[in-house]
């Protein structure tokens, strides 16, 4: 059976013809109006107001639908900054992290920023069949979870919940008074370095309770990253659920291509 290619003589259209008519493809307005605004905002410093979505609307002769969407993927993108009751302005650079074992204090102080961090909360739960299996414990063993709320420079960026063996660090949650990064204090008390890890990253969307800690818009998109962190022995040391602020952070990666075997 011949095979219809939707074309005269049933020849394809896929070629030229199709190439041609996505290049004439329209260009919805609000698009046209957000590459504008971009444009803009690329020569004017941080934290410089943009124009309210009234006066856009009014000197682009377009609805201010179309003016609220542009803002809102801008904003969405980390080029603008939405602060509610004040307006929106010229978002900062985000902030550039390599990938590579190093605490949140040390990454904050190779971009000259100031880290801190407020703890949300501290206790002790029982293992679940794969966070058992992560940590190296029995189903229902002790773990140490510690949530923190991280800054840089008095800016909430991220919140971290870190899961430990209480049986493999017995008094964590005491040493942790003395010592302002865990991993510090993993050396320090019990002489244990991490030596490699396993990250994931995924991409989530802000819950009501992120939102309101990261001081961001509910449905944000955040970057959410998975450690599973051991030692020089190869002994599982934590596991770590990170939610960092999609419009404020960006991961680096250097890769290098593998050369030829054989």
């Amino acid at each position: 059976m011949a095979r219809d290619g939707g074309g005269p003589g049933g020849q394809s259209t896929t070629g030229a013809e199709g190439a041609d008519r996505t290049r004439t493809a329209r260009v919805p307005k609000y698009y046209r109006l957000k590459r504008h605004l971009q444009q803009m905002t690329e020569t004017l410093p941080p934290g410089t107001p943009v124009p309210p979505e009234r006066s856009l609307a009014t000197e682009f002769d377009t609805s201010r639908t179309t003016v609220r969407q542009a803002l809102q993927e801008l904003v969405v993108e980390g080029r603008l900054e939405r602060i509610q009751g004040k307006g929106t302005f010229v978002a900062k650079p985000k902030v550039s992290q390599a990938l590579q074992l190093t605490s949140y204090t040390e990454d904050m102080r190779a971009q000259g920023l100031e880290p801190t961090s407020q703890l949300l909360e501290i206790g002790y739960i029982n293992a679940d069949e794969r966070l058992g299996e992560l940590l190296g414990l029995p189903r229902g063993g002790r773990v140490l979870r510690i949530e923190r709320l991280r800054l840089a420079s008095g800016e909430p960026m991220a919140i971290e919940t870190t899961h430990l063996s209480q049986e493999r660090f017995p008094a964590l949650r005491r040493s942790l008074v003395r010592y302002t990064s865990l991993y510090t204090a993993l050396a320090e008390v019990y002489d244990i370095h991490l030596a490699r890890a396993e990250e994931t990253i995924e991409t989530s969307l802000a819950t009501p309770r992120e939102a309101a800690l990261l001081g961001t818009d509910v449905g944000l998109p955040m970057l959410m990253l998975s450690r599973h962190s051991r030692d020089a022995e190869g002994e599982p040391v934590e596991w770590v659920r990170s939610v960092y602020r999609g419009d404020r952070y960006k991961f680096v990666a250097n890769l290098e291509r593998p050369r030829p075997t054989g």
